[in-house]
């Protein structure tokens, strides 16, 4: 099976910027908050059917083991991703200013608005080598997404980094610690974190822009001191 996914036969997301609710299937849905809570290894199939309130037997029905409820749970978090991810670009088109910015928006309006499945990311370790294998190909393909643009960049005198793949490698380690501090009761919208963000990864790939904090494609100019730093971190 190939991993990396298809531009030509995966649908086309509705707009990346809405989310709705999380739509899981129960077991999933439950079987993602006892991972977050009590980890992959500290969380038992009995207790994931308790919390659904069917049997193991039942639950066996559905999946085939606990090792296929992470896998499906992480799959399913970074195909979203990818989804939005490319949905930004493409409508960002050509100019790679504007698709570095809008997908580096994409993953952390995802990581802020999915935060439970994007916090499972740490549990890549309890994957089974297939599993983690195909997880990891997913994985890389957003982060040469963002490569390849910066690269784009770079050539076109956007960007200045003389280190692009560890630039690139560095706005997504940020971008994905969203998911550990952000919450919605905090004082910054997932937008407001988004702008910032957006910014702050401008800077790493050394776009001049960064410095002044002028930000392009509609977004706010965001002063050197907006309040306090996020509640929410922990």
């Amino acid at each position: 099976m190939n991993a990396v996914p298809s531009q030509d036969s995966t649908p086309i997301a509705e707009h990346w910027r809405a989310y709705g609710p999380l739509d899981l299937h129960p077991i999933l849905m439950r079987a993602m908050e006892a991972f977050n809570e009590q980890g992959y290894h500290g969380t038992s199939v009995r207790d994931i059917a308790g919390r659904v309130g069917v049997t193991v037997p039942t639950l066996y029905y559905h999946y085939a083991n606990k090792q296929a409820l992470l896998a499906t749970l992480l799959e399913t978090s970074i195909k979203d991703v990818l989804d939005r991810c490319r949905a930004a670009a493409r409508e960002a088109g050509d100019d790679p200013l504007a698709r570095f910015c809008g997908m580096v928006e994409s993953i952390v309006l995802y990581m802020a608005h999915r935060r439970q499945l994007a916090f499972l990311d740490t549990e890549i370790r309890s994957l089974e080598p297939e599993n983690r294998a195909r997880y990891v190909a997913l994985r890389d393909y957003l982060e040469h997404m963002l490569l390849d643009t910066v690269e784009t960049g770079r050539a076109e005198g956007v960007f200045t980094t003389p280190i692009p793949a560890d630039a690139v490698r560095s706005v997504l380690v940020m971008c994905q610690g969203v998911a550990n501090w952000f919450r919605d009761e905090g004082p910054l919208t997932a937008e407001e974190v988004a702008e910032r963000h957006v910014l702050l990864s401008l800077g790493t790939v050394g776009h001049p822009d960064a410095v002044t904090g002028d930000l392009p494609l509609g977004f706010s100019r965001i002063p050197a001191s907006r309040g306090p730093a996020p509640r929410g971190a922990r």
